[in-house]
């Protein structure tokens, strides 16, 4: 059975728990920046301007490491390929 973001528990400190699965794992900040975003409903490119203001980091950057891990999400079955 896949999950939904929707379905995850988050914790602040960014330890995520799947309970469709059992399965955990954790996320550093940009990634829980990532997870609220998709929660929040908010698109790629919206996700990473908020990064993009939030963070220290070479724009050019962002988008690349967004999709990477919304890859990882995908192959985890947990991200669905059009978010």
């Amino acid at each position: 059975m896949s999950s939904s973001i929707s379905e995850l528990a988050v914790s602040e400190s960014g330890f995520v728990f799947d309970p469709c699965t059992g399965a955990t794992f954790s996320v550093n900040s940009t990634g829980l920046a990532v997870l609220t975003g998709l929660r929040n409903r908010s698109t790629v490119p919206e996700i990473v301007e908020l990064i993009r203001e939030s963070f220290e980091s070479t724009p050019t950057e962002v988008p690349e490491h967004v999709a990477d891990f919304l890859r990882t999400l995908r192959q985890m079955g947990i991200a669905a390929g059009d978010e």
